[in-house]
């Protein structure tokens, strides 16, 4: 299982009146989490639309547990348990400064041809990448 963690700080427009995370954007902290998992792995959302190939959202559930709070210092731990095929499913865990399961996640993406708009199978550059953690799969 290849697993990336990144950081985030609780900006003041991310939260409610009450100084809480709005549940909205735990969208984009697993928006933050996956592009930087991708980075880690040398690929980029921007690499990957000039090579033809899209990764759209088909499903996102979170599962909260305690409240993010303005000025919180967020770890994103972001991994797979399985090699893609012609979808990939990111499972998501967010913790705060003091070590505490803010929330956990999951999203699945399907690649997808930007010309035929259809599904296509993981690009082999992103498989060759993934091969060097095969042993943790």
């Amino acid at each position: 299982m290849k697993k990336h963690k990144t950081s985030v700080r609780v900006r003041y427009a991310e939260t409610d009146q009450m100084g809480v995370v709005y549940h909205g954007n735990y969208a984009q902290f697993f928006e933050i989490g996956r592009t930087e998992w991708l980075r880690s792995l040398g690929v980029t959302y921007k690499y990957m639309e000039k090579t033809g190939v899209m990764l759209p959202v088909i499903s996102l559930s979170c599962k909260f547990k305690k409240s993010a709070l303005y000025d919180d210092e967020l770890t994103i731990s972001t991994f797979i348990k399985k090699a893609p095929s012609i979808k990939i499913e990111f499972d998501y865990e967010i913790t705060n400064q003091e070590g505490e399961l803010i929330c956990t996640g999951n999203t699945i993406l399907a690649f997808i041809d930007m010309k035929t708009k259809k599904p296509i199978r993981c690009p082999e550059y992103i498989m060759e990448k993934l091969n060097k953690y095969e042993h943790e799969y």
